[in-house]
């Protein structure tokens, strides 16, 4: 699906961001992407792409990105809550955790023409009002650079239309299965102020009712006799969340060749309680868990950007720049670290008031980050009708991000208190910088009339940094946190700084690529690219930086139109080098090495028919993704697990080469067919979707995986069914109709052999979190034009 998709994007409007004549109805099917920062007819496009439409986003019943990734076999999601979510293109996963000092992810994520991709997880915007969802498969690094070195995913809204004012309202009321009942409100209105000048607002609110119950359970403390119990938490539909947000967007036409578009978008979305169904002897059914402490988050952002677009000459210039501020509140509970600790290693024996009495180890984390990211870029492009073309610009980013993690435990005694705290055993108090430069540039010539040639090139400069606090109090560390701090606080709420650090390089990556046109409505090409994820700093200070890693891409692929058939494909192989593997250390401190090699092997393909008002779509992906060198607890040049540490420490084989990537199944697709009719001289439809992913690794690592178990093989299916007349329309559909319980992440509190493995013996003792796909939800929607 990942290859020129076309039909699963409908006909329509494509508004694109570079060029007004993707701004006119699309004819005959044809999409108009923006893949390469030009406007192109999507099967003309020699790269991996999926485009969704708006109306294939509504057909599809997509609200937010999960919904999305369903319909992208290529593309897997390992997710923890909304808005906190990573995703991965044709394997290129190696467990990431998305701690906020670690790696950055594969997959950048833009937003228009802004990059939006932040450590903890790519916005998930609401898709309301969106002109497409653009997928592009494959390293993306010469024209969208360091966080897209194994795809790229591109959200494109709507423009503001000068052609006349109108508008649109929607609304939705829907019940989850074994849940609670959600709905949505919307609408937008485009307004013409003038021939050259129209707006466009739109805004949106959004209620999804929660299915994860928090049952009742009590347990006692091993050392301190000290019972905890959650009688007071104890609620049915706990997880549930409210998102709302807007968009404000002018377009202005200045003077036939130079348009300006102002952009502001926000959105804030509020979850309760925990999304994962607990997987320990706590528990008797699923979609429950036991939580001790009040889980919650506050997450809000609004990004404000500035594009310009214009002629020098026959040339095309663009420039764009923009702002996101992002902050976001988390509460969530970390009382089975306290409690394993305690009933292993006895920790509770250290915990007591002023008075010396203990106190319950019981421990939760209050945590809140807020990321400041601003970019520019200016490209030029020459006219694409000439044999040979060329595309290029600069680029500039840099995001901060003020990490505030604070891990408490009530009532211990102030020696005990990270100082300037009111109750911490530990804090984190750092600022993260990322900044990134480039030069980058396409030439692009053309052969003969059928057989073409693209070189790639980008300069780049990282210069990437961690400064604050990390730790214990002197009082209870006599060597870490406040004990190994060596000058005084320079990031404000810490006591005092013990890490500072910065790592940076300057490199370059290329990419080439030979396209044949076979006939009008054929074409195959072979493309070799390469892509890279800049390296950064550890938090543990005792640890190096981790250096960048790479990924080189070598592919075959086609596209081709046979009447009202399509076929598209691509086989590919992925040498990925340097791999920034992350997991958790000494006091479930996340460490990042490159300590891996791997290769991804695979096949992509998209087959659809439409004729008639029936339409029938299948695609999926094939990955076979292994590592290639044996995978060692102590990292060495030579991948000899059996050579000691620098301080003689022994070394271990944590994976054998040949282990499969986790994350990703080995195959996933899906399929999607629709037909329309006449119903009474109403427009009606009926659609059914089924989709598969296959058993997955939860860990790279053997032990690890062993203990959380791999993730099973799921499938879910989709139906609906509706018409519309005149500017109204009215459907019912079911998501997840079967009510699939498939699980996309798993995780433990602290290090799988103490919170996951109490005692060896996983199926009595450890505590698992599954984080499973939304039950069946049903929904009546409604809606009409203006």
């Amino acid at each position: 699906m990942l290859l020129g998709s076309s039909a699963i994007a409908a006909a329509q409007p494509a508004l694109a961001q570079d060029n007004k004549a993707a701004q006119a109805p699309a004819a005959d099917g044809v999409i108009y992407v923006t893949a390469q920062k030009r406007v192109e007819n999507l099967q003309d496009v020699p790269i991996a792409i999926t485009a969704l439409g708006a109306e294939k986003l509504k057909d599809l019943q997509v609200k937010e990105l999960q919904d999305v990734v369903k319909f992208l076999p290529s593309v897997t999601i390992q997710t923890v809550q909304p808005g906190f979510s990573q995703v991965y293109f044709r394997g290129v996963a190696s467990g990431e955790n998305a701690n906020h000092s670690g790696p950055l992810p594969t997959v950048g994520t833009y937003l228009d023409e802004m990059p939006i991709t932040t450590i903890q997880g790519a916005l998930d915007i609401h898709a309301y009002d969106i002109a497409r969802v653009e997928a592009l498969a494959g390293p993306q690094g010469t024209l969208y650079g360091a966080s897209s070195m194994a795809g790229t995913i591109k959200i494109v809204t709507n423009a503001p239309d000068t052609s006349g004012t109108y508008g649109a309202v929607d609304a939705e009321v829907n019940s989850v299965s074994h849940g609670d009942m959600g709905g949505v409100m919307q609408g937008f209105i485009n307004y013409k102020i003038s021939d050259s000048v129209a707006a466009r607002l739109v805004g949106w609110y959004r209620h999804d009712g929660g299915y994860i119950d928090n049952v009742h359970g009590s347990r006692t403390f091993a050392v301190s006799g000290i019972t905890q119990d959650n009688a007071d938490l104890v609620e049915d539909d706990y997880n549930d969340v409210d998102t709302y947000g807007g968009r404000l967007a002018l377009g202005i036409d200045l003077d036939g060749n130079w348009t300006v578009k102002p952009t502001i978008m926000g959105q804030v979305q509020k979850t309760n309680g925990s999304f994962a169904q607990e997987r320990s002897s706590a528990v008797s059914g699923k979609l429950q868990t036991v939580q001790y402490n009040p889980e919650k988050s506050k997450d809000e952002w609004y990004q404000a950007a500035l594009t310009i677009e214009g002629k020098i000459g026959n040339w095309d210039l663009t420039a764009t720049g923009g702002i996101l501020n992002r902050k976001d509140w988390t509460q969530s509970d970390y009382s089975d670290y306290s409690y394993f600790y305690d009933a292993l290693f006895g920790s509770g024996a250290y915990l007591y008031d002023n008075a010396g009495d203990l106190v319950s180890p019981n421990q939760y984390i209050k945590g809140k980050d807020v990321y400041h990211r601003q970019f520019g870029e200016v490209r030029i492009s020459s006219p694409q009708s000439n044999p040979l073309r060329f595309i290029g610009g600069v680029f500039y980013q840099r995001q901060q991000h003020h990490i505030e993690q604070n891990y408490i435990i009530d009532g211990i005694a102030d020696d005990l208190k990270v100082p300037g705290t009111t109750s911490d055993i530990w804090l984190t108090q750092q600022k993260r910088v990322d900044r990134d430069y480039a030069a980058f540039g396409e030439l692009t010539y053309d052969i003969t009339d059928k057989l073409s040639a693209t070189g790639g090139l980008r300069l780049y400069h990282y210069n990437n940094s961690l400064v604050g606090f990390y730790g214990y109090s002197a009082g209870y560390s006599s060597r870490t946190g406040v004990a190994a701090c060596f000058e005084d606080a320079i990031v404000k709420g810490s006591p005092c700084t013990n890490l500072d650090k910065s790592t940076s390089k300057t490199d370059a990556i290329y990419k080439a690529n030979l396209t044949y046109k076979i006939t009008p409505d054929a074409l195959v090409y072979a493309t070799w690219s390469r892509g890279f994820r800049p390296g950064g700093i550890n938090r543990r200070g005792t640890l190096a930086p981790y250096k960048p890693d790479r990924l080189d891409n070598y592919e075959i692929g086609w596209k081709t139109m046979w009447g009202p058939v399509r076929f598209n494909g691509a086989v590919y192989q992925e040498d990925w080098n340097g791999i920034q593997l992350s997991f958790l250390g000494a006091n479930g401190l996340t460490e990042i090495r490159n300590a891996g090699v791997a290769r991804i092997r695979g096949v992509e393909f998209d087959v659809g028919y439409n004729r008639n008002g029936f339409s029938l779509d299948f695609s999926g992906s094939y990955n076979d993704a292994t590592i290639r060198k044996d995978f060692c607890l102590i990292a060495n040049s030579s991948f000899d697990c059996t050579l000691a540490g620098s301080d003689g420490t022994d070394n271990e084989l944590l994976a054998p080469k040949g282990t499969h990537l986790p994350i990703t199944a080995k195959f996933k697709g899906n399929a999607v067919a629709r037909y329309e009719f006449p119903v009474g001289g109403w427009d009606g439809h009926v659609q059914f979707a089924a989709n598969y992913i296959g058993k997955r690794r939860s860990d790279l690592r053997t032990l690890e995986n062993s203990i959380k178990g791999n993730l099973g093989a799921y499938t879910t299916a989709d139906f609906s069914i509706g018409v519309k007349k005149d500017g109204y329309r009215v459907e019912l559909y079911a998501t997840n109709l079967f009510n699939s319980n498939g699980v996309v992440n798993t995780s433990v509190q602290c290090l799988e052999t103490t919170c996951g493995d109490y005692a060896g013996d996983s199926s009595t003792g450890g505590v698992f979190y599954d984080y499973v796909i939304r039950p069946r939800v049903i929904g009546l929607k409604f809606g009409a034009d203006f």
